[in-house]
């Protein structure tokens, strides 16, 4: 069974999202935890129980301040009225709290979607992050400059996505490449939201598999 709590900043001040700890406290490493347009609802706390499992501490971070959206037009809104750079503030001092709490712990980043876009950012933002790894999202040139990442990124993107499109997955490809970004993308034969198991018109069981047995490979060689 893993543990939720809730995780205190380097300022005394506690930061919105939950904790999942490592069995046994066991945890070789730390992960930011960004969830997708929908906010911080059931599945991604199941992604972070099963990240917990295996053998990290992970903050699910809530950059809706509580609020789940249920239908398409309000995940919209809530995407629409996120301040990026209040996330990535929040995002930074995650970080900081959580090399606090055991220090030498590296952390790295993962988010869906939305959440893939801002771990990229975020990433953009800290160089201190020590893995990225981004599930069909990529921010707009106006929230980050991703040639500035700095850690390695492993991304994941389904062929058939309208928004996180072929074309531009092979950009953002070709431009982390051009700046010595440790980088590799995977493209599945799949829709967009492909991990997501509680969507079963999109979910993709075989390719989701694959991803996660891919990010947790590379979660534990680059934080571990």
């Amino acid at each position: 069974m893993t543990q939720t709590t809730k995780l205190t900043g380097t300022d005394g001040k506690e930061l919105p999202g939950s904790l999942s700890e490592a069995p046994g406290g066991s945890a070789k490493g730390a992960v930011l935890l960004i969830h997708e347009w929908w906010g911080l609802n059931d599945h991604i706390r199941d992604v972070a129980n099963r990240l917990a499992r295996e053998g990290f501490t992970v903050f699910s971070v809530d950059l809706y301040g509580g609020k789940v959206a249920k239908d398409e037009a309000t995940a919209q809104q809530y995407l629409n009225s996120m301040d990026w750079k209040h996330a990535g503030d929040v995002l930074r001092r995650a970080a900081q709290a959580l090399r606090q709490r055991k220090p030498g712990t590296k952390v790295g980043v993962m988010g869906f979607c939305m959440g893939g876009a801002v771990s990229l950012a975020a990433a953009a933002n800290d160089p201190e992050l020590a893995a990225c790894v981004p599930f069909y999202g990529i921010p707009g040139e106006d929230k980050a400059d991703v040639t500035k990442i700095r850690a390695p990124v492993l991304g994941h993107y389904a062929k058939q996505d309208d928004w996180c499109s072929p074309d531009r997955v092979d950009a953002l490809e070709k431009k982390l490449k051009g700046a010595n970004v440790p980088v590799e993308l995977h493209r599945y034969d799949a829709q967009h939201a492909f991990f997501n198991d509680t969507r079963p018109t999109v979910h993709s069981k075989p390719n989701a598999e694959l991803a996660w047995k891919r990010t947790v490979e590379f979660l534990h060689s680059k934080l571990g």
